[in-house]
């Protein structure tokens, strides 16, 4: 057995410190003269600004990792890893909060079910998202039925219990939470429950770093790829990203010692011109992943073209009911499309999830965007970017 204490040694950290000074030093270094950022200062070759606050020396080349997982994200922030790395060396945040990345419509569609006089469930983080007029926890306030759960099974407990009611349960999420969704759902056609859908934003993770790496506006050195994800997907499933065309993969676990062990095994990739899969995380990840999780995802679901907030349409990026389960499908049972939401111009979470910007550069950022008065979704989450430079980096 591993003790937490294991995970936070300080001789520990202070070495995987200087192991990544070290690497850091042997990395490209020359910028490209006469660059310059968006405040017109000399930048670098990558088009990623740093945050301001992390006062990164422009004029040198910056290597980017991406953590594509909201929990490194959050974790990261909380342990002040940021403030251990080397000026050359910068964290980039991408599209790792599931809440982050649902798009304005889908809110929008949730309420205008609840208006109709249907029950929604859903996680407790989607409450203050902002829809393009409001939000489902002011619509609660306002009398619709609007409940929250930490689990999908409190959906099929409400639908036992309100034979009467039309349930709909939020379903949102990356392949960590699809599987126990389905399990649900499965659960429902044995009882032969007619009550309950399920209004379904599901995302998947590899067709978002393809598109993430080939993006003309970033340039991604490596991704520290998402744990939870991972022990879903499977290890493998990075494999396309990596070779001779592509970028260092490491998964990693959510400690401290773990996320920095994870940035050196990328430097090391970086330092050496190698770009693999590393699992870092093996008490956890396999190789092939979960199969029973697979297998029920396959079962239920199939890939479809879904849009991402900041990010747009990524192609098979997203996950849908298969035709033989639509009587689940709240979009076809209840007749709902889900809209094109609007976004207030002004909020810059569609930047910051794409990993273009980073908090600091929202204008709104601690002044009009808080996590009591959220303007965008990267506030409002738990995993999110800027509640997370909120809490922990002002």
């Amino acid at each position: 057995m591993k003790y937490i204490d294991g995970f936070r040694n300080p001789g520990a950290a202070d070495a995987l410190r200087d192991d990544i000074a070290s690497l850091a030093e042997k990395l490209p270094q020359s910028g490209q003269p006469g660059m310059t950022d968006l405040l017109g200062e000399p930048a670098s070759t990558t088009g990623v600004p740093a945050c301001p606050s992390e006062h990164r020396d422009t004029k040198v080349r910056t290597t980017n990792i991406m953590e594509v997982c909201g929990s490194h994200t959050m974790a990261i922030a909380r342990y002040g890893i940021r403030d251990l790395l080397p000026a050359n060396v910068n964290l980039i945040s991408g599209p790792g909060c599931p809440v982050c990345v649902t798009d304005t419509g889908y809110i929008d569609a949730a309420i205008e079910l609840a208006r109709r006089g249907l029950l929604i469930v859903t996680f407790g983080d989607m409450l203050n998202v902002p829809g393009s007029e409001t939000s489902l926890a002011a619509a609660r306030s306002e009398g619709l039925d609007i409940e929250t759960s930490y689990s999908p099974t409190h959906a099929l407990e409400l639908a036992r219990e309100h034979p009467d009611r039309e349930i709909v349960f939020l379903a949102i999420g990356f392949e960590t939470t699809v599987a126990p969704t389905m399990a649900l759902l499965e659960e429902a056609r044995r009882e032969g429950i007619q009550n309950l859908t399920m209004l379904i934003a599901f995302k998947l993770v590899p067709p978002a770093l393809q598109a993430l790496m080939t993006d003309p506006d970033l340039h991604i050195d490596a991704f520290l790829c998402p744990a939870h994800v991972s022990a879903i997907i499977g290890a493998d499933a990075y494999a396309p990203f990596t070779g001779e065309d592509g970028v260092p993969c490491v998964i990693a676990g959510f400690e401290p010692l773990d996320i920095l062990l994870g940035l050196k095994g990328v430097l090391e990739q970086l330092v050496n011109g190698k770009a693999c899969v590393e699992n870092q995380y093996g008490r956890v990840v396999r190789q092939q992943g979960n199969q029973k999780a697979q297998d029920i995802m396959a079962r239920f679901l199939k890939p479809a073209d879904v849009a991402w907030r900041g990010i747009g349409v990524i192609p098979k990026s997203g996950l849908v009911l298969r035709e033989k389960y639509a009587e689940f499908d709240a979009e076809k049972r209840h007749a709902i499309t889900i809209p094109i939401g609007e976004i207030d111009p002004a909020c810059r979470c569609g930047d910051v999830i794409k990993g273009i910007a980073g908090p600091f550069d929202c204008p709104m950022f601690g002044t009009v965007c808080t996590p009591s008065d959220p303007v965008g979704p990267c506030m409002v989450s738990s995993e999110g970017s800027c509640a997370a430079y909120y809490k922990y980096s002002r």
